[in-house]
């Protein structure tokens, strides 16, 4: 039996991640769930958020946005709209972002309008609490 498993994270920039990996932990639709080698066949949608992977026995924290997760034995396959490492996320244009997304929430706005900026409110709160809790 492997003792890693092989995590690819697929962005529409390109690959953003492709490791050898002991254990992923993200929130799917049903919530939280941790993901070892042989773990069960199984594809479900990716909420927005913190994805922990552990690696050489420490955590790397990166944020994640909407996608799709596919778990084989040993591989788990990624497709998001945004993945990034808290080493990389710029706490201040999150900061930033988030700001906008609220403002724009209080003007008067087409339906579709609201789901694009509370989908960038949802990306930019995924950043500020990963790049936070990596200061922990």
């Amino acid at each position: 039996m492997a003792d890693t498993l092989k995590l690819e994270i697929v962005t529409p920039e390109g690959k953003a991640y492709s490791e050898d990996v002991e254990m992923v932990t993200l929130t799917g639709a049903e919530g939280e769930m941790g993901i070892l080698p042989q773990h069960v066949r199984l594809m479900t949608q990716v909420i927005p958020g913190e994805l922990v992977v552990r690696k050489g026995g420490r955590d790397e924290l990166l944020a994640v946005g909407e996608g799709l997760v596919e778990i084989e034995a040993g591989r788990v396959s990624i497709l998001t709209d945004m993945a990034i490492a808290a080493e990389n996320i710029d706490e201040a244009k999150a900061e930033e972002a988030r700001q906008r997304a609220e403002a724009r929430l209080r003007e008067k706005l087409s339906a579709e309008e609201v789901a694009s900026t509370n989908a960038a409110l949802t990306r930019s709160l995924a950043q500020l609490r990963v790049k936070h809790r990596r200061r922990s």
